[in-house]
Formats: C-alpha cells, sequence, structure tokens
C-alpha cells in the first residue's frame, strides 16, 4: 500500500469535521462530496445554501451528510462576535466585522469547536489564510510563529521504498530568526508524528557540521538548537548537520560520530525559505519525489492553505492529511 493510500484509510478510521470557507467555488462541493463519499471527512461548508445547491443540483451532487452554513446567519454571526470580541479585547460591532468574512468565519467555526480543522485558500491569498486562522483558531502553545512543512516520498532512497521525510520551511518564512527556527523545528516534529507516525529525528540543516565552519549563519542554526533542547528536552534533535550527514549513515558517523541524529534524519528543518523550497523543488524533480504540501503548522487546530490553481484531486488529498493532523490535535 502506497502512503498516499495510508493516507487515505488512516483518515478514514476517524474522520475529521473539516471546514471549507469557499463554499462558492465548485471545486470544493465536489471536493467535499466526494471526501463525504469516501469517507475521510465530515465536510462543513462555508457558502450561501442556496448558492451551494445550486452548485450541487448543476452537477448531479448528492449534499447528503455535508453542513452548509452560511456568514449571515444572525444566530452564529452574535456567537461568533460575543467569542472573538472576548478573546481579542474588541468591541462587539467590530469583531461581528471580522467574523462574518468566510475565513474568519470557518476560522470560529473550528475554534468554537463545530469543526475540527479547516481547508481553503482556493480563492484567497495565503496570507489571509493565515492571518484568519491565527487569529481565530490561534497557535498551539509554546509557538509563536505559524509555518509550513511539505511530505517528501522520495521512490528509492538508500535501499527503502518510499522513504517519507518531513521538510520545513519549505514556503513561508523566509529568513527565521532563531526563535522562529525553533518553533518551525518543534511543529515539524509534531508534524511528523501525526502524519508518519515515526518519533521525529530532526536534523537543524546548514552548510556546516558541527563547527567545521564558521558564520552567523552557523550561529542561528546553533541558538535555535538550544532554544529547542530547553522546550522539548525529550525531542531527538541535532544540529548544526549538512545535509549529507543528515541523511548518510557512513557520512554521519565520519562527520558526527554519536550523533543520535546524523544518518538517520526524517525531519530536515532548513535556516531559511531560499534554501529549504530549493531543496524540496531539486528533490521533487531530481529523485522523482512526491511533494504534499505545503502544509500549515504551529496552529491549535489543523488548518491547511490550498494553491489558487488546486485541483479538486489535490484538495481532496490534502482533506485526507487533514482529518490525520486533526486526530492527534
Amino acid at each position: 500500500m502506497s502512503l498516499n493510500d495510508l493516507f487515505f484509510d488512516r483518515a478514514r478510521k476517524r474522520p475529521a469535521r473539516v471546514a471549507y470557507p469557499e463554499g462558492h467555488d465548485p471545486r470544493i462541493v465536489e471536493a467535499a462530496v466526494k471526501a463525504r463519499q469516501m469517507g475521510i471527512a465530515i465536510p462543513v461548508l462555508v457558502g450561501n445554501p442556496a448558492e451551494v445547491t445550486a452548485i450541487a443540483s448543476r452537477s448531479g451532487w448528492n449534499l447528503d451528510g455535508i453542513t452548509v452554513l452560511s456568514p449571515k446567519d444572525d444566530g452564529l454571526l452574535d456567537r461568533f462576535a460575543d467569542d472573538y470580541a472576548r478573546t481579542r479585547n474588541l468591541r462587539t460591532a467590530i469583531a461581528r466585522k471580522v467574523v462574518q468574512k468566510p475565513l474568519s468565519f470557518a476560522g470560529m467555526i473550528v475554534k468554537t469547536g463545530m469543526a475540527d480543522a479547516m481547508v481553503g485558500g482556493v480563492d484567497t491569498a495565503t496570507a489571509s489564510m493565515i492571518q484568519a486562522a491565527s487569529l481565530t483558531i490561534g497557535l498551539q502553545p509554546g509557538i509563536t510563529t505559524p509555518s509550513s512543512c511539505f511530505v517528501m516520498i522520495v521512490p528509492d532512497f538508500q535501499g527503502e521504498k518510499e522513504k517519507a521525510l518531513i521538510f520545513a520551511d519549505c514556503g513561508l518564512n523566509i529568513q527565521p530568526t532563531a526563535a522562529q527556527l525553533a518553533d518551525i523545528a518543534l511543529a515539524s516534529a509534531s508534524s511528523a508524528r501525526s502524519l508518519l507516525g515515526v518519533e521525529p529525528r530532526v536534523a537543524m540543516l546548514s552548510f556546516s557540521t558541527k563547527g567545521s565552519g564558521s558564520h552567523a549563519d552557523v550561529d542561528k542554526v546553533l541558538e535555535a538548537l538550544s532554544i529547542v533542547r530547553a522546550k522539548a528536552p525529550f525531542l531527538i534533535v541535532d544540529g548544526e548537520l549538512q545535509g549529507d550527514a543528515a541523511l548518510s549513515p557512513r557520512v554521519g558517523e565520519k562527520k558526527a560520530k554519536g550523533s543520535p541524529v546524523a544518518g538517520q534524519a526524517n525531519v530536515l528543518i532548513f535556516p531559511d525559505l531560499n534554501s529549504g523550497n530549493i531543496c524540496y523543488k531539486l528533490t521533487q524533480y531530481l529523485a522523482k519525489a512526491t511533494a504534499l504540501g505545503p502544509l500549515l503548522q504551529g496552529f491549535a487546530r489543523p488548518a491547511n492553505d490550498m494553491s489558487r490553481g488546486a485541483t479538486v484531486d489535490d484538495l481532496i488529498g490534502v482533506t485526507a492529511i487533514t482529518s490525520i493532523q486533526a486526530q492527534g490535535a
């Protein structure tokens, strides 16, 4: 069974209630219908119920088992506005204007427990998605920086078929500080546990291994490592490590003898977006790897952003992953 098939199988065991803020988009409606039929999620669509019904009717899609909530529902708006105003110390009238926007409305559906997670972004900029999730769902305790990761599935890696690795951050934080890099590492370790079902071995990557190079960029990685160890003393993490030292047992033994991560890393933390984004794309094309993501991480409940060019199949795949994330949240 492929890893993709395993994701669908795991999602079916405990499908999450997934809110979709863009119920006006036919791709979202189709994906929600298929996700429900496949048993990987219990969809909650945000939109005008009449419009959603019309979209489904034109294509012959059955909305049974799918909840449609309107951002113009006064009862829900009052409830969400009161909650948001109290959390953000705002006047209720201002809070109401915020939460009636579809992204924030979906975020409040998750925040108040009416759904377990959200998937959006097919008609919205990533920055808006992240802002809405940050202000409504909020971040995990101890995390102050949202980040993203990719699940990279390499077809043949050192004799292992379909080797799965977490790459982060490859899509969001451009020049993270040491504290932000530590947040990325902690969130990525959680992603490895929930998505891959493995004990994370986190490599803090650099152009240097254990003092082989000297530079402020190396110092930043070492400072981030120190923060991670202070926050999560039982996490298996090490650095600074070059890519070969992190992944190759032979090189790891030579360059970082005694490291609990060298040669065994399954979570790779890149020092900046340049290196992370370049590396995941090179891995995707040179090693013919499958890249699942970017997946958002660090939120108190799962919230995933989709490309505006996302297909229905893309949405279904991310919905399955989101259900799995919600199981461990």
